[in-house]
């Protein structure tokens, strides 16, 4: 079975009805979970954390989604760059 990856992390945002960061430098990255269900769990903790900030969002990603191993490598990739 393949692994399901999946990344949380969040930042403050410019503003709160977007999803641009204010400081990309200073983004908290959780840490990446082997299923949905734990990255849930974490990306809830962080957000509970701190919900009296407006401007703090957290985010979960599918890094399994990024890579597909059946799928054609890019031309990059086969360079080998």
């Amino acid at each position: 079975m393949a692994n399901r990856l999946h990344l949380v992390f969040g930042g403050e945002l410019i503003d709160p009805s977007k999803s641009e960061f204010k400081d990309v430098s200073d983004l908290h990255i959780v840490g990446i979970f082997p299923n949905y269900e734990e990255a849930y769990i974490a990306w809830k903790a962080e957000a509970q954390r701190t919900v009296d900030n407006a401007h703090m969002r957290y985010f979960i990603a599918h890094l399994h989604r990024l890579r597909d191993e059946a799928t054609a490598a890019s031309a990059t990739e086969e360079l080998n760059v």
